[in-house]
């Protein structure tokens, strides 16, 4: 039986749809019209225990409501969902106690206060032991770093500091499963790697389930082996990071090193000409025909090298999104 179950899971908001002008606002106050937006629209999938998941989507997909409901956030509007045996916005305090949200966004540390107090009481609502607490105290504040800046106040440390200290809070109690909502927005490089090493180690060690949304690919490939796509409310994709390309990104990439240059008109006979430095260009093909036009200008051109790659996941994933416009005005 898998750890997470969710099942024809949907969210809809009713949303006042004010008329323009004076008469439209008299009019509101005795008849208002209200459209139903679907955020979340029959989501279902299933993750093990010790899965680590993406979940990709571009902003207003769903993705932030969907972990929000499975977190006890938020009452669904229809659907099931099962996590460790219980319905989460049952909101029962065994189930608060085993996992853990962590928001990009949102602060869960006292402002003003240092981290290491909010620590102690976050120790004291899950009814942590003083030996556990200090052991994982130890240990997490070492893997980030972090030992220095346990007793300024949460408002004087860096943004990336922040987040470091806002994960530190979210695992003290040992959480068995993890939603991770944009934990590495708006860190620099650096920070962004601590985390993400702070992630994984944490999900091979500890064999915790962790459901991440984040809007930077190298999250996704470093971190996760599935991927989820919400768009609009309902999952596009559920499988391996590669078969994204596989199914999404109808082109190749043929980066091509000459010895003697063609002409650019000549080179958009085998696809579009992304980029053309001579003695190199790349080539945009489509992925049934790659090997024809390698083969095609190895023959007909003096070719030093030539290599074949697949766009970038970013571009495929951004394409996705913008190919299929907007269905119902999802927030």
């Amino acid at each position: 039986m898998s750890l997470i179950q969710v099942k024809n899971l949907s969210k809809i908001y009713k949303v006042y749809r004010k008329k323009p002008g004076f008469l439209g606002a008299v009019k509101g106050l005795f008849h208002r019209e209200y459209n139903d937006v679907r955020a979340v629209d029959g989501v279902s999938f299933d993750i093990e225990k010790g899965e680590m998941v993406a979940f990709l989507g571009p902003n207003g997909a769903g993705k932030t409501t969907t972990l929000k409901m499975l977190s006890g956030l938020i009452y669904p509007t229809g659907g099931t969902a099962n996590v460790m045996d219980h319905i989460p916005w049952q909101r029962e305090d065994d189930y608060r106690r085993r996992f853990s949200l962590v928001m990009g966004q949102k602060n869960q540390l006292w402002w003003d206060l240092p981290a290491e107090e909010s620590f102690i009481l976050n120790k004291e609502i899950y009814g942590v032991d003083d030996r556990s607490y200090r052991e994982r105290l130890e240990e997490l504040t070492e893997l980030l770093q972090v030992t220095e800046i346990l007793s300024q106040p949460v408002r004087e440390v860096s943004l990336g500091e922040r987040m470091k200290l806002e994960l530190i809070a979210a695992l003290l109690h040992s959480p068995e499963v993890l939603f991770l909502d944009e934990p590495t927005i708006g860190l620099d490089v650096i920070a962004q790697r601590t985390i993400r090493e702070c992630i994984a180690r944490y999900n091979r060690e500890k064999d915790v389930t962790i459901l991440l949304t984040s809007h930077y690919m190298r999250d996704v490939e470093e971190l996760c082996q599935r991927v989820l796509v919400i768009n609009h409310g309902k999952i596009e994709y559920d499988g391996n990071l590669t078969g994204i390309l596989e199914k999404f990104a109808q082109h190749k990439l043929l980066h091509i090193r000459f010895r003697n240059s063609p002409a650019e008109h000549e080179l958009k006979d085998f696809g579009i000409v992304v980029k053309n430095d001579p003695p190199t260009a790349t080539i945009e093909v489509a992925r049934a025909s790659v090997l024809d036009a390698s083969a095609q200008l190895m023959q007909k051109y003096d070719v030093e090298d030539l290599s074949i790659e697949e766009v970038p996941i970013e571009e495929v994933m951004a394409n996705m999104f913008e190919t299929k416009g907007p269905e119902n005005g999802n927030p």
